[in-house]
């Protein structure tokens, strides 16, 4: 009988909840909007107690959370999302409200380390040992593994934070974070682009220059990850991601940043397969919740 966990893909805006064991064999999933953590978590706990009934025991559980949040283990902060500017949710102990109502081993890590252990596990990182995920959406944010382990230290990777160049002469735009202005989220996120040319990123034409400019960000940020990490794969996924003509204009550019001072035939020879769209689509961060819970279960 195949072993179900259980996958809570926990979002700033919405809850994705999942029982399976992989990509294949999904036996239910439901989505609801993040309101207060009581009232999301009574929404959470009613689904899983539903499929319990339905199809039996759950293994595990396993969460990709929305940040900052403490990942690492026997740390005070463990489980914890700890400042958010989401209201009611800072500084609230997320995985110790779930293990007062399930006794089950819980997995807990940030949401795009779940999703970058999900594309490890079935999709587009499969049979690596390094791996980037880059969501770039409503915020920026990255999960790397390395010798296939998810790479923590201090506490996550915060990689829609880093400092890019920023041509003022070319761009003018002062960014949107609130901690650092022309970071690299602050200047590329959905909201930054929204912003800096008065409509939503979607809505802008193809030939619209705001996408030269965000391929250029997006590329100094993505040869910063491969002279630092040298990960053999790049996952780019999120709502911006979403317009496909990125693509070739951000790899394009990558190729002349680095100048082939990387002498890699993955980079000089194959980079439409280093820089590459998720395989698990949109379902990468509630399947990584369940690839969380699959560790969480055998450890």
């Amino acid at each position: 009988m195949t072993e179900m966990y259980g996958g809570i893909e926990a979002g700033g805006t919405k809850f994705v909840c999942a029982v399976g064991s992989d990509p294949d064999n999904i036996f239910a999933e439901a989505r609801f909007p993040t309101t207060t953590p009581s009232e999301t978590l009574q929404a959470v706990f009613s689904f899983f107690r539903q499929q319990e009934r339905e199809h039996g025991k759950i293994k595990a559980i396993g969460v990709a959370c929305f940040g900052p949040l403490g990942p690492i283990p026997g740390s005070p902060a463990y489980g914890y999302i700890t400042s958010t500017p989401k209201q009611g949710w800072a500084n609230f102990n997320f995985l110790g409200s779930l293990r007062q109502e399930f006794e089950l081993p819980f997995g807990f890590d940030t949401d795009v380390d779940g999703a970058v252990l999900g594309e490890w596990r079935w999709g587009a990182g499969k049979g690596l040992d390094s791996l980037v995920y880059l969501t770039i959406g409503t915020g920026i944010g990255g999960g790397a593994m390395a010798n296939g382990q998810i790479i923590h230290g201090l506490l996550h990777t915060e990689m829609g934070h880093m400092r890019l160049p920023h041509d003022l002469q070319t761009d003018s735009f002062k960014g949107i974070c609130p901690y650092h202005g022309d970071c690299w989220e602050g200047l590329a996120c959905g909201p930054a682009m929204e912003k800096r040319w008065g409509q939503r990123a979607e809505t802008l034409p193809v030939d619209h220059p705001a996408w030269v400019l965000e391929a250029s960000y997006i590329a100094y940020a993505l040869v910063n990850l491969v002279l630092v990490m040298s990960p053999q794969r790049i996952i780019l996924g999120g709502g911006v991601m979403s317009q496909t003509q990125l693509f070739p204009m951000v790899r394009t550019k990558v190729l002349s940043l680095l100048n082939e001072y990387i002498k890699a035939p993955a980079i000089l020879q194959h980079i439409t397969e280093y820089i590459v769209p998720p395989d698990l689509g949109a379902r990468a961060g509630v399947l990584g919740a369940i690839a969380l819970a699959e560790q969480a279960y055998r450890a």
